[in-house]
């Protein structure tokens, strides 16, 4: 059983007490670059949340440490679905209607 996408949601940036609205079951969430739309990250996973929460979404310096300035302006959008399987087989079927449209298949 796959519900229905949730709405576009800003990705919360460190140190401001920002919490992520995430299922805590198998789903997919899909990650995107807010300004111009390209797709961050997409994947189907056993713990939305816990996958969202662990997601590296800005860079590391020399030393291994985030830099915080470099923090992308991602949002986010998650759907929650029964099981993993269901997931993956969702996510398949999203990533082959998008490689259709983007060969110019889809009319």
């Amino acid at each position: 059983m796959i519900s229905t996408w949730s709405e576009w949601k800003r990705y919360p940036r460190p140190g401001r007490g920002e919490n992520i609205e995430a299922p805590v079951s198998p789903g997919l969430y899909e990650v995107r670059y807010a300004g111009t739309g390209a797709l961050h990250s997409f994947e189907a996973v056993d713990n939305v949340a816990q996958a969202l929460a662990l997601l590296q979404t800005g860079t590391r310096s020399w030393f291994g440490r985030r830099d915080a300035r470099a923090q992308a302006d991602l949002e986010y959008r998650t759907c929650a679905t029964s099981t993993k399987a269901d997931a993956k087989a969702a996510a398949e079927r999203m990533i082959g209607r998008r490689e259709t449209y983007m060969s110019g298949g889809a009319v």
